[in-house]
């Protein structure tokens, strides 16, 4: 994999359940429920133990924080996919914009 293609720090998926549930205060249970519920996706060792990453740490918290304000799973997965398709709307719409100043030879400002 190419260094530009690596996932940052944040991204790496190398923090074990026990780790995760000790730096965010849910249970190992919790935490499989949320993933259970499509809103946290580890990965899994050769062994087949669960592998967070920072990123899913901030997630995991930021889910907690809503449950504590009373929004239901199903509401924050709702969310989850609305913030998906937004990035994913955002993203197509700069590629567009590229491909049509490179196809024009269109400069960016600077």
């Amino acid at each position: 994999m190419a260094e530009s293609q690596s996932p940052s720090y944040k991204e790496r998926k190398v923090i074990t359940i026990g780790v995760v549930s000790e730096l965010t205060g849910l249970s190992e249970r919790q935490i499989r429920y949320y993933e259970e519920r499509k809103l946290v996706f580890p990965e899994r060792s050769a062994k087949g133990n669960r592998k967070y990453s920072f990123a899913d740490v901030e997630l995991l918290i930021d889910i907690a924080n809503k449950r504590e304000e009373g929004v239901q799973t199903y509401e924050i997965r709702q969310d989850m996919i609305r913030a998906e398709k937004k990035k994913e709307k955002k993203l197509r719409k700069e590629l567009l914009r590229g491909e049509i100043n490179a196809r024009f030879g269109i400069q960016k400002e600077r």
